[in-house]
């Protein structure tokens, strides 16, 4: 496989970094303490392009490629990692399927005003009592004539709070298990569809969450996306894409707390010399540059593999399971070698800690990434 970058893919780097350090940075520790969503942020990332950026200019997007795509959600995430998720979502859970699924009409209403950046969409899978098993959905859909009924409710809905438009998953036939299973187009001011208060979490704090609620709500047969039993393979398929964005994501943040811990450790002075010079802090540096390089690679390789057009689910399943821990063990390490200083709010890495915590779990947990990844392992 071949690594080097393209001049393309390097200044879509290099801009991000650029956009990161001046609009991201400065302001994240504020977004995250009063949970405020970036709205002017995610308007800047509109217009540069980056709330669609594998989407054909045709339909709103940038068009490049999703190597570009990971390199561009890593530097985000570097500046603030709420930022991050709203971007990720945008593209891999809503723009991507729209465009891969979609009839033109479709298109048109749903997907190119949110590869453009005009708005903002969500991706609606999660319920109470479904999450890693998706065939345990209680949301359904009743046909009536040329429209559907949604009754039911989804939580934990990235980007739910200020979306116009959701990917809502739902039953439309029980008795075919996750066969039975289809997607929706729904518009968030649809009647019927109502929105609970914003989460309060322990990371991510500038990207909005939220449940749903669905009460009677209609939408027409032209909003089904794909055919009706379809959900469920659109679902996975959407989600194989999803997790090298929250991969990437967790290099972002990983990268921000090892910048950040060199930089301490340069600074910061015990017995005379600078905390750089001992050898413990060193091997910790040493491993969490090992480790962020090691997942670094394997992001890039299921980027590389999507682009080509070759089955990625293992590989993708990998990059987030390597990248999401790897993560959470380099921002813990970041703590350490801060000392007292790295528990402070005042600290930026105790943030990183908190945001690296949740990419174990959204679009698929640890454990069925290691599911997925053995699948492929068995069948050889």
């Amino acid at each position: 496989m071949d690594i080097e970058l393209t001049d393309e893919q390097r200044q879509v780097r290099d801009l991000c970094r650029e956009f990161a350090a001046k609009e991201l940075r400065p302001n994240a520790r504020r977004w995250d303490e009063h949970h405020e969503f970036p709205a002017e942020a995610v308007r800047q990332l509109g217009a540069m392009g980056l709330m669609g950026v594998a989407i054909p200019a045709e339909w709103g997007g940038a068009g490049m490629d999703a190597v570009s795509y990971a390199l561009a959600m890593e530097e985000i995430s570097r500046g603030c990692a709420g930022t991050g998720v709203i971007m990720s979502v945008s593209n891999s859970l809503y723009c991507d399927p729209v465009f891969k699924y979609g009839t033109d009409a479709q298109r048109e209403r749903f997907l190119r005003p949110h590869a453009s950046g005009a708005k903002l969409g969500a991706f609606a899978l999660t319920e109470p009592a479904s999450g890693s098993d998706a065939a345990e959905m209680r949301t359904v859909a009743v046909r009536r004539g040329d429209r559907y009924v949604l009754d039911g409710s989804k939580n934990y809905i990235t980007n739910g709070p200020q979306a116009e438009h959701l990917l809502v998953f739902a039953m439309t036939d029980r008795s075919k298990g996750h066969r039975g299973i289809s997607a929706f187009l729904v518009p968030t001011d649809a009647p019927g569809l109502t929105r609970g208060k914003p989460d309060d979490k322990v990371g991510i704090r500038a990207s909005g969450s939220c449940s749903i609620f669905f009460e009677g709500c209609a939408v027409e047969e032209s909003q089904r996306l794909g055919g009706e039993g379809d959900g469920f393979k659109i679902a996975m398929a959407t989600l194989d894409g999803g997790r090298i964005g929250i991969a990437a994501q967790a290099l972002g943040i990983a990268r921000a707390a090892l910048e950040e811990a060199v930089a301490y450790a340069r600074d910061r002075k015990a017995f005379g010399q600078p905390i750089a010079q001992f050898q413990a802090i060193q091997f910790m540096l040493a491993d969490m540059a090992t480790e962020l390089d090691a997942a670094r690679l394997l992001v890039w390789r299921a980027a590389t593999l999507k682009d080509r057009g070759v089955r990625h689910s293992a590989e993708s399943a990998m990059a987030k399971l390597y990248a999401s821990e790897m993560s959470e063990r380099v921002t813990s390490r970041a703590i350490q070698i801060h000392g007292g200083l790295g528990y402070m709010r005042e600290c930026d890495a105790e943030r990183h800690w908190r945001d690296s915590r949740i990419t174990q779990i959204y679009e698929g947990t640890s454990e069925i990434q290691r599911l997925v990844i053995s699948s492929a392992v068995l069948k050889g």
